[in-house]
């Protein structure tokens, strides 16, 4: 479905959404931020957190799988601002029942609300981004995931300067609770109203609704698409929660090293994001998930069999040039036809979330049997899959896919 909208009210919709990506990002950095703080003021271990990580990672599911659903209910402006809000309450509650009520529970309840919301909003942010692609007629997805990860650099910035300054969790999250519902209302009166499919041939009722929001799960197209997110997933993934311990301890580089290789892997990833679009739309989808997949298992195989630490680093970089588009660019694929991109975007990302929640954890327990660098070719194994079914990307017919 084509708006037809004037530039300035595209370019107004384009910078809506552009804050929407970066206030998720921003909200998930808070918590993670302050995940110490958490459990130092509640007195829990480990485990615990883990358990916390899992409710919030089961809500998060759940919020993608539901947000065809909203979409189709609300439309993604209004499901865009209700799950916003959503998100927000959450956050608020993790840092009431961190330090004015201690609650474990409390802190669970805010951590479901907050995974339900920013799943969903996942799906709807990314449905409104290919949206504006179709408009536009360029590839710009790749470059809203970048202000996602400005976001997320923003929100660990702030929370390492509120935890050094001793500024307990509540008044930290309150304050990002607030400006979330603020970019919320702002971005909620500048994104246009859209409805999916035909007035005419909209199902009523929730049964339809809901058949008609997991009809993509009947697709072969929404699977294989599904393994080339898997696949990338699995390499961002990984990569986040394992690297700077590859690097620390196998590759005896020491912390200071290990962090280091995480940084080079994160700002090789966020440029590649922001100047992506344009080689994508030189040389298609297609093309360049191939190319990426290639130059990703190259650096993965690299920094696993390095002999030096120099090339450990060169094979970081490569890794997330490698690993920088595959998510988005399935993303964009997904909603080639607008009026199902909301059901085809929750299926494909639905399975690229579940690698990325729960990839990292499953390659933690491989590694205890068989070493964590040798756990990695895993990661190369599903990059290479990733790189074969990224025919899957290719537009749809008759649509207007913005690459070849």
């Amino acid at each position: 479905m084509t708006l037809h909208l004037t530039a300035a009210r595209l370019w107004t919709w384009r910078l809506a959404v552009f804050a929407i990506f970066t206030a998720s990002g921003l909200s998930i950095a808070t918590w993670a931020s302050r995940v110490p703080s958490i459990k130092a003021a509640l007195g829990i271990e480990n485990s615990t957190i883990g358990l916390l990580l899992l409710g919030m990672g089961v809500a998060s599911i759940l919020g993608l799988s539901v947000s065809s659903v909203i979409a189709a209910r609300l439309g993604t402006r209004r499901g865009m601002l209700t799950v916003m809000l959503v998100l927000a309450v959450g956050l608020f509650l993790i840092g009431l029942g961190t330090d004015v009520t201690p609650s474990l529970l409390l802190v669970l309840v805010g951590l479901t609300l907050f995974g339900f919301g920013n799943g969903a909003l996942d799906v709807l942010m990314n449905v409104d981004g290919a949206a504006i692609e179709v408009e536009v007629g360029k590839t710009i997805l790749p470059l809203f995931h970048a202000f996602f990860s400005l976001g997320t650099v923003i929100g660990a910035g702030i929370g390492a300067l509120v935890a050094g300054a001793r500024i307990g969790v509540f008044p930290h999250t309150a304050v990002i609770a607030v400006a979330i519902v603020v970019i919320a209302v702002v971005a909620f009166a500048y994104v246009p109203q859209r409805d999916f499919g035909a007035p005419d041939a909209a199902p009523s009722g929730w049964r339809s609704r809901l058949a008609a929001a997991l009809s993509a799960w009947r697709e072969p197209r929404t699977y294989v698409l599904g393994v080339v997110m898997l696949g990338m997933a699995f390499a961002e993934g990984g990569a986040n929660d394992w690297m700077a311990l590859a690097v620390s301890e196998d590759h005896r580089g020491g912390l200071a090293l290990g962090a280091a290789a995480l940084t080079v892997f994160s700002v090789a990833m966020t440029v590649v994001r922001v100047f992506g679009g344009p080689l994508v739309d030189r040389f298609g989808r297609v093309a360049t998930l191939r190319v990426l997949a290639v130059t990703a298992v190259v650096g993965i195989l690299l920094f696993i069999l390095a002999p030096n630490l120099p090339l450990v680093f060169v094979g970081a970089a490569l890794w997330g040039v490698g690993a920088s588009l595959g998510f988005p660019l399935g993303m964009s694929a997904a909603a080639d036809d607008p009026e199902r991109a909301a059901a085809r975007v929750s299926a494909a990302a639905t399975i690229g979330y579940v690698a990325f929640l729960c990839g990292p954890p499953i390659l933690g327990v491989i590694s205890t049997h068989i070493g964590l660098l040798n756990t990695l070719f895993i990661i190369v194994a599903l990059v290479a899959a990733s790189g074969f079914a990224s025919g899957a990307a290719k537009p749809l017919p008759g649509t207007r896919g913005t690459s070849h």
